[in-house]
């Protein structure tokens, strides 16, 4: 009996060392940063390639000093245009640090949409509860002070495409693009922005921060060539060979992050840069921004 319950107690410390492990392992992972490129084949026959870096979820908070840095240095990838997908803040004090934090791309053309974190400040959650399927906006959340965050990303010259379609000059070519306010929150009218991509312009693009299936059905339907997401942080805690437990949203898990297809559209996915501040860890899933490289189709 005496010799079990040795076995018993030395399993029981080998599964926390194990545990302790993980858990310092995903804190670690969390800021982890990784560039991720891809080539997608896509534009009109005999156009020169076209680069557009695809950024997601900052969640910025005061005093991370190595995301800043990070981000920084994706300028040294001159790509021709810039498209963040949301979610730039963690923190009620955090809008002056993301714009900082994004100054040094903000030269380049640039368009983007909001997430829900950038309305409202972030509260503890309940890890299950986001495991059970997509969370919900809890009551009583503190609201931010977002149009300060729109005014200094748009004083730059960026567009806000927060349920609004444009036109975008980069590199000589036009890009017919639009996006949708936050479905993950129901921020979406995809009516205000409803009909068919211009077939005469040199790229269709699309772009919301959450990839829920009736935005994505939508802009597939009318013609976009490319359509940009984030939101679902990849999963954010994977299984190596499974890949991502949950979306936070009605993709399938499958399509969490990377490139797809959704109809006739190509998906871009990001697995975001960050986390929020009352969940810092990662597992199987690194932070990432993605160098999209667009070329001539076959």
């Amino acid at each position: 009996m005496a010799s079990g319950l040795r076995t018993a107690a030395r399993l029981g410390a080998a599964a926390l060392a194990l545990g302790a492990s993980a858990v310092l392992y995903a804190h670690w992972e969390a800021s982890s940063f990784r560039l991720r490129r891809q080539n997608l084949p896509i534009l009109n026959a005999g156009q020169r390639e076209l680069r557009i870096l695809h950024v997601s979820d900052l969640h910025m908070v005061p005093g991370q000093a190595a995301k800043q840095a990070w981000v920084a240095q994706l300028a040294q990838l001159h790509p021709h245009a810039v498209i963040f997908t949301g979610d730039f803040l963690s923190h009620v004090d955090a809008i002056p640090v993301a714009l900082n934090t994004v100054a040094p791309l903000m030269h380049l053309p640039g368009a983007f949409v909001l997430g829900s974190n950038d309305y409202y400040a972030p509260r503890p959650l309940n890890p299950m509860k986001y495991i059970a399927g997509p969370s919900q906006l809890a009551p009583k959340r503190a609201m931010l002070d977002w149009g300060q965050l729109v005014h200094g990303l748009t004083a730059a010259g960026w567009q806000d495409l927060s349920n609004r379609r444009s036109a975008l000059t980069v590199d000589g070519r036009r890009i017919d693009v639009r996006g949708v306010d936050d479905p993950h929150i129901a921020r979406d009218d995809y009516g205000a922005v409803a009909g068919a991509f211009d077939a005469n312009a040199d790229l269709r693009l699309g772009i919301t921060h959450a990839p829920y299936l009736r935005v994505l059905d939508a802009m597939a339907a009318d013609g976009a060539d490319l359509i940009l997401a984030g939101h679902t942080h990849g999963g954010q805690l994977a299984v190596p060979g499974f890949g991502a437990l949950v979306t936070n949203c009605d993709i399938d898990r499958a399509r969490a992050k990377g490139l797809s297809r959704h109809g006739d559209s190509a998906l871009h996915v990001s697995a975001g840069l960050g986390t929020s501040v009352y969940a810092p860890v990662r597992f199987a899933c690194p932070p990432e921004a993605t160098l999209l490289t667009l070329t001539a189709g076959s």
